[in-house]
């Protein structure tokens, strides 16, 4: 199974693969994200330590060591500001996209640069020919990333596959761009 590169480029910012090494700035900047994500993202109760960080990233470096997840810091001119991965499991052929961002750097783009470089790059790999992103019926500022990146919305689950979050509605919406012909 061929894994995507460690680092992806983009315009202003640069994705690159996390380590046990960056558990301080990962520690920081989620736990000072912590009331922006809250209502999104099942982890992010009332508290974020060094010890859940470094949790979080032995389960990354074991991702990318059985080819089952990817995960990226997102950095701006070198810091870190939020974090986005790819992960198989949504089935033969697909990689799912998910991401997050401090809220100080929403607003500007990055989520949907981020995103449409890890399409691309998740179309490099010869062995994937959809890739998806899920997100909350609620959260509307998540379902404009893949909007933009022109996928389809292809599917509604109810009740949603992960644990509810205050600001959740319970509907988990499925966004799908397929390979483009060769």
């Amino acid at each position: 199974m061929t894994a995507p590169p460690e680092q992806i480029t983009t315009d202003r910012l640069v994705l690159r693969r996390l380590h046990l090494s960056d558990v301080d700035e990962v520690q920081t900047v989620a736990a000072d994200a912590l009331p922006h994500l809250h209502p999104w993202m099942p982890w992010a109760g009332t508290e974020y330590t060094r010890e859940t960080a470094a949790t979080w990233l032995t389960f990354v470096q074991e991702g990318w060591r059985t080819g089952t997840a990817y995960s990226y810091g997102v950095t701006l001119s070198g810091n870190l500001i939020g974090a986005t991965g790819l992960e198989r499991r949504i089935g033969p052929g697909g990689l799912e996209i998910g991401y997050w961002l401090h809220p100080a750097h929403t607003g500007n783009g990055y989520a949907t640069e981020t995103a449409a470089a890890l399409t691309r790059t998740a179309f490099t790999l010869p062995d994937i020919t959809f890739v998806q992103i899920w997100h909350d019926l609620a959260n509307t500022r998540s379902a404009a990333v893949p909007k933009r990146l022109g996928f389809t919305e292809v599917a509604r689950h109810e009740p949603p596959r992960e644990p509810l979050s205050p600001g959740k509605i319970g509907v988990d919406v499925v966004w799908q761009l397929n390979r483009p012909p060769s």
